[in-house]
């Protein structure tokens, strides 16, 4: 049995539905009741209480464990869930780490990321390490100005990066869970083209056939807008990097290919999956 936590979110829900397709027996952990693929057992816990995670836990030979944005809060105690799966017995982890780990390595909330990995490594399970950059589905914060306005507000609105389709980064966790040749692996995910947040809206509007306007907000505004949703740190840290990416955040990773045998989706491949929350 494989646990995925994060299993509603943009990267644990094809995950879970590709694992269940594979014929795996799959629980869905999530903080909230939430309806998940036939067959698929579903827990709620909160991973900032980690006993919580217990009942899910019993029987994995497996966890995919993806840090939500109040396990980045101080006080947090992620390293606990490691812990955890070990003492229940778990014999692989795949955790969904960060880009920044590499490229930002002194960034306050990239430290404590870092650490966490070190535990992963130190734990004696079998793991493997996923290091994402920017997310295609960041998109959808602009989704309902979109739909009401026809606007897309960011910063830094000609400053591009290879941003991943969570599709991707699903697909990439799905073959580390369930093949031993990426035990021990550290893989990078990036999309397969620079793209701007100007181009992201232009590839909303190409794909709605409607104009959409580019509004370009302040860092002060972003910040403002990220600190909503997740700690101050966190929300410094990818500030600094979309502002003024450093050459290894422009670099397209091969490793998406390497563990898929394909090249990484385009945005516009997201776009076209997802335009109904743009309409």
């Amino acid at each position: 049995m494989i646990v995925v936590t994060g299993a509603t979110g943009n990267v644990g829900r094809p995950l879970t539905q590709a694992l269940a397709e594979a014929g795996e027996q799959v629980t869905a952990v999530s903080r909230h009741a939430a309806a998940v693929p036939d067959g698929v057992r579903h827990v709620a816990a909160d991973l900032t209480d980690p006993p919580s995670l217990s009942p899910a836990l019993d029987g994995a030979k497996a966890l995919f464990f993806l840090l939500s944005g109040d396990l980045h809060s101080p006080g947090a105690r992620p390293a606990d869930i490691i812990d955890l799966a070990a003492a229940a017995g778990v014999g692989r982890v795949v955790l969904l780490s960060s880009q920044g780990v590499a490229t930002r390595p002194l960034g306050p909330s990239r430290i404590a990321v870092r650490a966490l990995e070190d535990a992963l490594r130190g734990s004696g399970l079998d793991w493997a390490v996923l290091r994402p950059g920017g997310f295609a589905s960041n998109a959808l914060a602009w989704a309902e100005s979109v739909r009401t306005q026809g606007t897309v507000a960011a910063p830094f609105g000609e400053v591009g990066a290879p941003i991943v389709d969570p599709l991707d980064i699903a697909e990439v966790a799905a073959a580390c869970l369930l093949d031993d040749r990426h035990a021990g692996g550290i893989y990078e995910l990036t999309g397969p083209e620079v793209i701007t947040p100007r181009q992201q809206a232009a590839a909303i509007a190409a794909a709605l056939g409607s104009p959409v306007r580019f509004h370009e907000l302040t860092r002060e505004e972003a910040r403002a807008a990220m600190t909503r949703f997740v700690p101050p740190e966190l929300a410094d840290d990818t500030l600094d990097i979309i502002a003024a990416p450093n050459p290894a955040e422009l670099r397209i990773s091969p490793d998406v290919e390497r563990v898929l045998g394909r090249t990484p989706r385009p945005f516009s491949d997201w776009v076209a999956r997802n335009i109904a929350a743009f309409r």
